[in-house]
C-alpha cells in the first residue's frame, strides 16, 4: 500500500477526523455535481441570470419563445413549454440545478420535478403559497430549495438581518423597496418593469408583519407612510411577500417588523381604487391587460433600497440604516435596466455561495440567513457595490 493512503486511512481512524473528512468529502462532491444550470424564463430578469452563472457554470436557457431583443446570449437557448410536466421531467434529469425566473404560478410544478429528480432549485418567487409549498418540499430534500432569492424577498432581508446583528436587542426593523421609472408621467406615476401578475399578486394578497409584537397578517395597500429621499417625497404602503420567512425568524425578538413597497405619491391610492372598489381582485387576468398595456416598461428606472433598524447596543438605544440608490448598469456590452440586474445578481449570488460552501447544499434556505459580508464578496453580489448613493 502506498504511504499516502496508509496515512488517510490513519486520519480517518480518529472519529473527529473522520467526521470532518467525510463532510468535506461531501461538500467536494456536491460542488461538483454543480455544474450544468437550467435557466427557465428568458425574459430581462431570466436572460441576466443566465449571463451571470454562465461566467462559472454551463447554462441552458429554456423559453417558450427566443428573447424578442437584440441582444446575443452567451449560452445555448432551447425553446419548451414548462407546463408539459413529461417534457420538464425528461429535460431536467440531464442538469444539477435549475433556476427559475418565471411567474410565481408556474413554480410548484418545476420545485416538485427538481425535488424528485435531485437538482437544486432556486427561484424569485414572491408568493407566500408556493413558498411554503417548497419548504414543505425541501424537509425531504436530497439537495437545495431555495425560493424568494430575489430583490425582495431577498436581498433586503439579507440587509435586513445584517442590521439587526449589529444590536444585542432588537426593537425595529422596517425595510422599504421601490422598483420605479425614473422620469414618472400620469397619475399612476408607475411602469411595469417586471413582472405585472408579481405586482398585483403583492398588491391583493394579505402581507405578514409583527407588531406590538405579535405576529399577524395585515391587509397590503394598508399602512400608508411618506418618505423624503434626495428632497424628492415618495409613498410606501404594505405589500405582500415582501419579508419572507422574515417573521417566523423574528417572533418573539422585535417589537415592530414590516416591509413597505415605495411609490410616488398617490399610486397606491389609485390602485386601491382598482382592485379594490372596482373589484378588479377578482379578475387579475383582465387587470394584468389593462396595466400592462396602460403603463409598458421603460429604460430608465430605479430601484430605491431602504433599511432601518432600531435595538440597543450595550443597553444605549441606537439606530442603524441602509440606503441605497441604483439605476441601469451595464453588463457585457448590454445595459440592463435597475431592477433586471438588482434581481439577476441576488439569485445569482446566493447560486455562487451554494456552490462554494457558504451556504448549506441541501435544505430549505432562509435569506435572513445568508450573510451579507459574504454575499457581497461573489462575482454577482458584488454589482451591488454600482450605485448612486
Amino acid at each position: 500500500m502506498k504511504p499516502q493512503y496508509k496515512n488517510w486511512i490513519h486520519l480517518i481512524q480518529n472519529y473527529e477526523l473522520r467526521s470532518w473528512f467525510f463532510s468535506y468529502l461531501e461538500l467536494e462532491l456536491q460542488n461538483k455535481l454543480m455544474k450544468k444550470i437550467l435557466v427557465l424564463g428568458l425574459g430581462k430578469v431570466g436572460s441576466l441570470v443566465g449571463v451571470l452563472l454562465s461566467k462559472k457554470f454551463m447554462v441552458t436557457g429554456l423559453d417558450q419563445k427566443k428573447p424578442h431583443y437584440n441582444y446575443d446570449l452567451p449560452f445555448e437557448v432551447i425553446l419548451g413549454d414548462v407546463s408539459d410536466i413529461e417534457f420538464m421531467k425528461g429535460l431536467m434529469s440531464k442538469y444539477d440545478s435549475v433556476v427559475s425566473a418565471l411567474p410565481y404560478f408556474l413554480n410548484k410544478p418545476i420545485a416538485k420535478i427538481a425535488h424528485d429528480e435531485g437538482l437544486h432549485y432556486f427561484d424569485l418567487t414572491e408568493d407566500v403559497e408556493t413558498t411554503n409549498y417548497i419548504r414543505e418540499l425541501s424537509k425531504t430534500s436530497r439537495t437545495v430549495m431555495a425560493p424568494q432569492c430575489g430583490l425582495a424577498p431577498g436581498f433586503i432581508g439579507i440587509i435586513g438581518a445584517h442590521l439587526a446583528n449589529e444590536f444585542t436587542k432588537v426593537r425595529d426593523i422596517e425595510l422599504r423597496v421601490g422598483a420605479l421609472p425614473k422620469y414618472p408621467n400620469g397619475l399612476l406615476a408607475y411602469s411595469f418593469t417586471w413582472s405585472p401578475a408579481g405586482v398585483i399578486n403583492e398588491y391583493i394578497n394579505d402581507a405578514e408583519a409583527i407588531q406590538n409584537g405579535k405576529r399577524k397578517m395585515v391587509s397590503s395597500l394598508d399602512g400608508f407612510e411618506y418618505i423624503n429621499i434626495g428632497g424628492r417625497e415618495f409613498e410606501a404602503f404594505t405589500t405582500s411577500g415582501g419579508l419572507g420567512t422574515m417573521c417566523e425568524t423574528y417572533e418573539g425578538k422585535v417589537d415592530t417588523l414590516n416591509y413597505k413597497t415605495i411609490r410616488y405619491p398617490g399610486h397606491g391610492k389609485l390602485m386601491k381604487f382598482l382592485i379594490q372598489e372596482l373589484i378588479l381582485k377578482e379578475n387579475k387576468e383582465q387587470l394584468t391587460k389593462i396595466l400592462e398595456n396602460a403603463k409598458p416598461p421603460v429604460k430608465e428606472d430605479v430601484v430605491y433600497v431602504y433599511a432601518v433598524v432600531e435595538g440597543w447596543q450595550d443597553k444605549k438605544l441606537l439606530r442603524s440604516e441602509y440606503f441605497k440608490a441604483f439605476s441601469p448598469l451595464q453588463i457585457g456590452g448590454k445595459e440592463w435596466r435597475a431592477i433586471s440586474w438588482t434581481t439577476a445578481a441576488s439569485i445569482a449570488a446566493v447560486v455562487e455561495m451554494v456552490n462554494n460552501g457558504s451556504l448549506p447544499n441541501k435544505g430549505f434556505i432562509k435569506q435572513e440567513e445568508i450573510a451579507f459580508d459574504t454575499f457581497m464578496k461573489t462575482e454577482s453580489g458584488s454589482l451591488y457595490l454600482n450605485s448612486d448613493s
